[in-house]
């Protein structure tokens, strides 16, 4: 028997009106089309992940068996707090311990003429302050432990041995910190929109990154997935499917010299899951196209992942980007002005790639616009044209 027709749905749809206004950013919810519920969109364009983890079994002890990706993941404030409080209680236990011990020995006793456990310790004040010069060896030379009491001893070994964990862990969670390359996205940019447009007559999908540092991002690669909804052929809803969306990976283009900014381009042929695409698809289709650049920090060695998306809205068809990279004398220069701006291409088919391979129609699209010679022609245009006059040569030459 014939399958069913396999149906798709939107995951992501129109943005609020007042999510318009922020910037063009668009990290709010989304609203479907015809109905009232919101969604939101599965990646913001600040690259985080819109997801949230609930009713997991056991959290807190998986997360304390992994205690030093927990602490190098959470905020500085509550990393400082742990380690105040680590200080404090360490302080606060040993202290107690001294007390105790010099207590035991009658230490705080007038009377006695007994060598005490610890010098110049009269009560619980004096014993805080030797387990606190202790543990962080400022050592000021009036308080110090003596031979009388092995248990003095022993707590001094112990000590100075959990001061020494505390310090290692407190710097190698604050190196770790502090050397991790999530900050070094920052400096990363994807442009604000997505273009579909005609390169070497073939429908294209195309953004644009680039880097705002003057150090490289080593290795760098860039991969993109089509996310949306999906129902199976057996009725399965599939809420979130994951579609690669191929950008060079089988020539090697995917990989990227990101010295200044590059378009990367998604060549929608027979493979590509917007094979169908037109542009009335387009306005009305619903969809999400995630983006990842990862390479490795040039300065730390470590890897990095930066993070954006495109919905259907954000995408605009018949549209490239504006050049950025000017030549002026010796060097290369970028212009980040334009970095995000786009130019309208007239000729541009209103065609899936499908239809237009079906029609066997080859787009003239390779000489029919070019942003350079309709600048030219605007700059042009304002110049007023002097009177000309046609001279005869075979008359002028006769009169010789």
């Amino acid at each position: 028997p014939p399958r069913p027709p396999v149906h798709r749905y939107s995951i992501v749809s129109d943005i609020l009106p007042e999510e318009e206004g922020r910037g063009g950013m668009n990290n709010g919810k989304i609203l479907t089309r015809g109905s009232s519920q919101l969604r939101s969109r599965f990646v913001k364009k600040n690259g985080q992940c819109n997801v949230l983890f609930t009713n997991m079994a056991e959290k807190r002890q998986r997360y304390l068996a992994d205690i030093f990706t927990t602490c190098v993941d959470i905020r500085w404030r509550y990393l400082l707090l742990l380690f105040c409080c680590s200080f404090l209680l360490s302080w606060l236990f040993f202290g107690i311990i001294f007390y105790t011990v010099s207590l035991a020995h009658g230490d705080f006793e007038r009377s006695t003429q007994r060598m005490p456990c610890v010098l110049h310790v009269q009560g619980f004040v004096g014993a805080l302050l030797f387990s606190m010069e202790t543990q962080t060896t400022i050592g000021y030379g009036w308080r110090c432990v003596t031979e009388e009491c092995p248990v003095a001893i022993v707590t001094v070994v112990i000590q100075s041995i959990v001061g020494c964990i505390i310090d290692s862990f407190m710097i190698g969670t604050i190196m770790a910190k502090m050397a991790r390359p999530k900050k070094r996205n920052q400096t990363l940019v994807f442009s604000k929109n997505a273009v579909i447009a005609l390169r070497d007559g073939k429908l294209c999908l195309m953004w644009r990154v680039g880097n705002l540092r003057r150090s490289h991002i080593v290795e760098a690669h860039v991969r993109a997935q089509l996310i949306r909804s999906y129902v199976t052929a057996e009725g399965e809803f599939i809420p979130l499917e994951q579609t690669d969306l191929n950008v060079g990976y089988d020539e090697g283009t995917d990989r990227l010299f990101l010295v200044s900014p590059l378009v990367i381009v998604h060549e929608i042929d027979r493979d590509s899951p917007l094979y169908s695409l037109s542009r009335a698809d387009l306005e009305t289709d619903h969809f999400e196209i995630v983006v990842i650049l990862e390479g490795m920090v040039e300065a730390t060695a470590m890897t990095t992942q930066f993070r954006s998306s495109y919905i259907a809205r954000e995408i605009l068809w018949g549209h490239r980007f504006e050049p950025v990279i000017y030549e002026d004398r010796d060097c290369y220069k970028v212009d980040y002005a334009r970095f995000h701006k786009t130019y309208e291409v007239p000729s541009t088919t209103q065609l899936s790639a499908r239809e237009l391979d079906e029609a066997d129609l080859i787009p003239r699209s390779v000489s029919t616009f070019c942003y350079e010679n309709e600048a030219g022609r605007e700059t042009s245009a304002r110049i007023p044209k002097l009177p000309t006059t046609t001279v005869n040569l075979n008359t002028f030459s006769k009169s010789n």
